[in-house]
């Protein structure tokens, strides 16, 4: 399996996230799950390069916050990412992928929820107990249904067992959710008032979509259980078995 991650740099770099320092951490996590990963340091390109890749990672910030956030996208990189969507490629979207691609009309709808400017928030960097879905748990339905939306049987979330961990992380909050998703790991968002998810995966047409938002820096990616989370997300979008991570 050949995955494909486009990293921040440019209009999509930003001073809070180191992606040229998380994006190595992302390809080591992927190769130990035995997947090949490459590197595009620029993200409109790698949206034209698309052909042959079974897995494209998004590691990259907000366009719109920078002084090139009015800079023309390439058509053929619209394209590129809409063809590969339409064709069932797998995607994960990472941390502030949620704010990123946003000339992207076919992003956002994709992968279930953006950041909204003045809305979404996250408090301070600190130490996130991260509540996964064990065998049997009602995470992504439920009592959780007010964070988790709708869960979509054909997932089979229930063989999507993602155990509790500790990572140094940001804890994003008040995302607009788009569609339908199915939660797999969730934490307490404390100064939102409610529980927030921080794993969710979900179809859009024939592509899997899996989405993490945790990852802001190195601190992230030093947590075992999340480099396994990461990798059970990558192989699901892979249409592979999480649990075998």
């Amino acid at each position: 399996m050949r995955a494909l991650i486009a990293s921040g740099t440019g209009r999509y770099a930003d001073p809070w996230h180191p992606f040229p320092r998380t994006s190595p951490l992302i390809a080591d996590a992927l190769a130990a799950a035995g997947i090949e990963a490459r590197i595009e340091h620029d993200v409109d390109a790698a949206m034209r390069s698309l052909a042959g890749v079974d897995l494209l990672v998004v590691n990259a910030g907000d366009p719109w916050r920078t002084d090139a956030g009015d800079a023309a996208v390439p058509a053929e990189s619209i394209a590129g990412l809409a063809a590969a969507l339409e064709r069932g490629i797998g995607v994960l979207a990472l941390h502030c992928a949620v704010a990123s691609l946003r000339d992207y009309p076919e992003w956002a709808p994709a992968i279930g929820a953006m950041w909204v400017p003045g809305l979404s928030f996250h408090p301070p960097h600190g130490e996130v107990a991260v509540r996964g879905r064990g065998d049997g748990d009602g995470a992504g339905d439920g009592a959780d249904a007010a964070v988790a939306g709708p869960t979509v049987p054909d997932f089979r979330v229930a063989d999507f067992s993602v155990a509790d961990f500790s990572v140094a992380d940001e804890r994003y909050c008040r995302l607009q959710r788009l569609g339908r998703s199915a939660v797999v790991a969730q934490f307490d968002g404390a100064e939102s008032g409610d529980v927030e998810p921080a794993a969710w995966i979900r179809e859009v047409g024939a592509a899997r979509i899996a989405v993490d938002v945790l990852g802001h820096d190195e601190r992230s990616y030093a947590s075992a259980g999340h480099r396994r989370l990461l990798a059970q997300l990558a192989r699901w979008a892979l249409r592979e078995e999480p649990s075998s991570v």
